[in-house]
């Protein structure tokens, strides 16, 4: 949505249950979304950081760590990959697990919801830089390519934000191309969630569910290589992060 309530075209099935949470409070509040958000819609996202960080709390997590993230076992700056679907508590794990010093960025739309966004991962301290493949797509490369020379990590949904659903797009290959940097796939997997007819399937977990993390070896992407040979490593990072999941092949998409 760009400048107060003109709508994108996009059907609401195809929205994210996060835009949709957005959504629904603007509505109830009878706020428009704006490129700064004000006060209200500031105090809004501060709650709904609150609410999702005392669900984190809930669940119990198992987590696997193989290159030792969490407590700067890597020793440099990385590009995080998990699914779009597997987001949720993502930035409450973060908050209470990463203890090597390095702040997380991530890409959010250039849109006003995306500036909300912006604002609530602010409360679990990860930034954000905004943009997306459709817009403002070679300014927020630039602006990545920055925050990790700069020594910070990025998350990247590499689905997202359209999809299709577990179609690794390029463009963290070229990121991790362009800065040397490693590509640490997260798998995420819940006990019990309820899944979303969205078009990434948006899962979230139960309360008091489990939740198994597991952050797999650094992936690494030659800085020379070529467009057949990018597609080739493109190919097998989108294996690693499919052949990983569990929850899809126990219930049917969407």
């Amino acid at each position: 949505m760009r400048g107060g309530e003109r709508t994108t075209g996009r059907s609401p099935a195809r929205l994210s249950p996060v835009y949709r949470v957005i959504r629904k409070i603007g509505w109830l509040l009878r706020l428009r979304l704006e490129t700064q958000p004000g006060l209200i819609w500031r105090s809004a996202m501060m709650t709904l950081a609150w609410l999702v960080r005392l669900h984190g709390w809930t669940l119990r997590l198992a987590i696997k760590d193989r290159p030792g993230y969490f407590d700067g076992g890597l020793g440099r700056p990385a590009i995080i990959l998990l699914w779009h679907n597997r987001i949720f508590s993502a930035p409450a794990v973060s908050k209470r697990y990463r203890r090597n010093g390095r702040q997380t960025f991530v890409l959010t739309s250039a849109s006003p919801e995306g500036s909300l966004l912006a604002l609530f991962v602010a409360h679990f301290g990860i930034g954000a830089v905004r943009g997306s493949s459709s817009r403002r797509g070679s300014v927020a490369l630039r602006e990545m390519s920055a925050r990790i020379a700069e020594g910070h990590d990025m998350m990247i949904t590499p689905d997202g934000p359209r999809g299709p659903r577990y179609h690794l797009q390029p463009g963290a290959l070229f990121l991790a191309q362009r800065c040397g940097a490693p590509i640490l796939p997260v798998h995420i997997e819940y006990s019990r969630y309820r899944r979303f007819r969205t078009w990434d399937g948006f899962a979230i977990a139960l309360p008091f569910a489990r939740m198994r993390v597991v952050i797999d070896e650094p992936f690494w992407v030659d800085p020379a290589a070529n467009d057949e040979a990018l597609e080739d490593a493109r190919l097998r990072l989108e294996r690693i992060m499919t052949d990983a999941l569990v929850m899809d092949c126990t219930d049917s998409p969407g």
